[in-house]
């Protein structure tokens, strides 16, 4: 019985392993297909190249071979999310710059002016 706890502990360990790697692959797959404007060509090729091989390393028990595959998969995606927060965050610069601009034309149209106010309470009491 414990000979084959060891075979099962294995056994587990790589169905777990395969599982992880198919999720990573399927959500890097997916943002790659939606940011793939977003990604340099460099870092879409590291990212495809290591979804190859991973896809590779599914084929076999190997889990630490499949464990280590999906950290380079999980190190060449995260160049693909830095990409993605870089240009959202220029957008967002010159979507913030664009609202400075109206604002600033909006303010053209301002006239400083002093006043006084008159409080018409005061005005009944005194009469």
């Amino acid at each position: 019985a414990e000979a084959n706890a060891d075979g099962d502990k294995a056994r587990r360990a790589a169905v777990e392993a395969k599982n992880s790697a198919e999720t990573m692959i399927d959500s890097t797959e997916k943002s790659l297909t939606e940011h793939e404007d977003k990604v340099s060509a460099e870092d879409k090729e590291a990212i495809e190249n290591a979804i190859g091989e991973l896809k590779e390393a599914l084929e076999t028990d190997d889990a630490d071979d499949i464990t280590a595959k999906t950290q380079e998969l999980s190190e060449a995606s995260m160049k693909m999310g830095q990409a993605i927060y870089e240009a959202q965050a220029s957008e967002e610069d010159a979507s913030a710059a664009a609202d400075a601009a109206a604002h600033a034309a909006a303010d053209e149209n301002v006239v400083d002016a002093d006043f006084e106010e008159i409080n018409e309470d005061d005005e009944q009491k005194s009469a």
